[in-house]
């Protein structure tokens, strides 16, 4: 059975600066969303006599989860992030059809799609420049 080739790789002057950005793009968006809840609950949710600090930090746990692993810049943990945008996505989708709260879900949905795809191209970008650090980059 003949072995696959895989394709070429974009050269390292190209996936470097890129890797760099997104990487930064997805701490600054991981701060951001994580800004966003604090600051709605803080401020503006109703949260019917439950403890803030509860709902808070039910919120922002799998944030502080990830976030060293992104700010070291570990792919592996860029892709986890990934995972975990689809529940920020859920939630901001449903709290954008609550007039009350659409703001909120505009903003948490945007971010959550912005961390997505930020982090997606730094995994991305990052396994293809440790190939070409391997050598599989010249064929």
């Amino acid at each position: 059975m003949a072995r696959k080739k895989n394709k070429p790789l974009p050269p390292l002057e190209w996936l470097q600066p890129r890797m760099q950005a997104a990487r930064l793009l997805s701490a600054v968006l991981l701060a951001a969303l994580a800004v966003l809840l604090l600051v709605w609950n803080l401020w503006f949710a109703d949260l019917h006599g439950a403890r803030i600090w509860v709902i808070a930090s039910i919120e922002l746990a799998p944030l502080l989860l990830v976030a060293p692993g992104m700010l070291l810049g570990s792919a592996r943990v860029h892709a986890w992030a990934c995972f975990m945008m689809n529940l920020y996505f859920i939630k901001g989708v449903l709290a954008w059809i609550d007039p009350a709260r659409a703001w909120l879900g505009a903003a948490e949905t945007l971010l959550s799609v912005a961390l997505f795809t930020s982090a997606l191209l730094y995994t991305r970008w990052r396994y293809q420049y440790e190939r070409h650090l391997a050598g599989e980059g010249t064929a």
